[in-house]
């Protein structure tokens, strides 16, 4: 039976200082239970996409990579994204299968992070999620060589003035290139903000196919 959704409470905005204590915030020993509330949380009080995760990868000479990308899923078998299999991520990825992200939400004073293996997503969800984009996102991801270089922006405005005439009065479909991604998290990590730097830590470690384990740390 699935759960209800959580409705996270509505304090006041003096207990997010950063003076303020928030009281118990490890509400559950299920991690992708607590990053539910969590996120939930965060939507009800951050400004801006609440659902932005910084997204680090590696090359095959493991120098590491950062960027904000969108969170667009999560359940208990990872956090869901979508990218260019050809974008500068999408080749770190294929070159070394492992990542990590981390929520920062300033506004709650709190963040989490995740690491662990990528796996793609199945093609349908891609193709499901896809058909979901306005049509301006759907020919800007045929017109757009993400991470290729530019050479300036009238080259872009006209490679989308072709594929809008390539499309126009038909559906755009999904390219190839323009995939799902999985990261399957190993460890999940939750940090809230206390006084005098004096900050909670609980990282969960994965034991066996669902299991976790959870270990108090240091702020």
């Amino acid at each position: 039976m699935p759960r209800a959704p959580f409705i996270p409470p509505t304090p006041s905005e003096e207990a997010y200082s950063a003076d303020a204590d928030q009281g118990e915030v490890f509400t559950s020993a299920d991690p992708f239970e607590l990053f539910e509330q969590w996120f939930a949380l965060a939507r009800a009080h951050e400004i801006n996409d609440a659902n932005a995760m910084a997204l680090a990868t590696a090359d095959r000479e493991a120098a590491p990579d950062v960027r904000m990308v969108l969170l667009k899923d999560f359940d208990p078998r990872g956090l869901s994204f979508y990218t260019s299999e050809t974008s500068a991520k999408g080749r770190q990825i294929a070159g070394n299968h492992r990542a990590a992200a981390l929520f920062h939400w300033k506004s709650i004073r709190r963040q989490v992070r995740f690491r662990g293996p990528v796996e793609k997503l199945p093609t349908l969800e891609a193709d499901a999620y896809f058909a979901e984009r306005a049509r301006g996102a759907r020919i800007a991801a045929w017109a757009s060589k993400q991470s290729a270089p530019l050479a300036d922006r009238a080259a872009l405005d006209a490679a989308i003035a072709a594929m809008e005439k390539k499309f126009e009065g038909k559906d755009v479909p999904r390219p190839d290139h323009w995939i799902g991604y999985r990261l399957v998290p190993e460890e999940i990590e939750f940090w809230v903000n206390r006084p005098f730097r004096l900050h909670d830590r609980l990282l969960f470690t994965r034991s066996g196919k669902d299991g976790w384990n959870s270990t108090r740390l240091y702020p």
